[in-house]
């Protein structure tokens, strides 16, 4: 039998801190992140400020995008953008940049997703978050 990475409690709280640090040092204080596992199911979630409930449902659908693929969810947008429109009509699929998987030794494990300013500042945000999980103590246990 295969060993199996998951998130622990203790990654999922220093991601959410973690991003939460990155988008109020850079002014953004209106957002919502989520953090899911790698079958996309909700571990943690924060909404900040005044984040609209539509972001919170966003951020969910991005970062379980970046979950179910293994890609970050910008890639997706990249490829409507260049004209592959048949991807939006693939099933719960968001294509919008601002998720990115938690890739440990070429698995994921999860993923974490961001909405609330520009698609590019959600990345960033996102990426503070899986920062704190892959450089953080407890870093995904088996």
């Amino acid at each position: 039998m295969k060993p199996r990475m998951a998130l622990e409690a203790s990654d999922v709280k220093a991601a959410l801190a973690a991003a939460e640090a990155e988008a109020i040092a850079n002014g953004w204080p209106n957002v919502s992140i989520a953090v899911v596992d790698d079958g996309a199911h909700l571990l943690g979630f924060i909404r900040l400020g005044d984040s609209t409930p539509l972001n919170a449902r966003i951020c969910l659908e991005k970062a379980r995008t970046a979950a179910r693929s293994r890609r970050e969810s910008g890639y997706f947008e990249e490829m409507v953008k260049g004209g592959r429109h048949a991807y939006l009509s693939v099933p719960d699929l968001t294509v919008l940049e601002g998720a990115v998987p938690v890739i440990v030794n070429g698995t994921c494990i999860g993923a974490i997703g961001v909405s609330g300013v520009k698609s590019d500042q959600d990345a960033q945000i996102a990426r503070a978050g899986v920062q704190a999980i892959l450089g953080g103590a407890s870093n995904a246990s088996k």
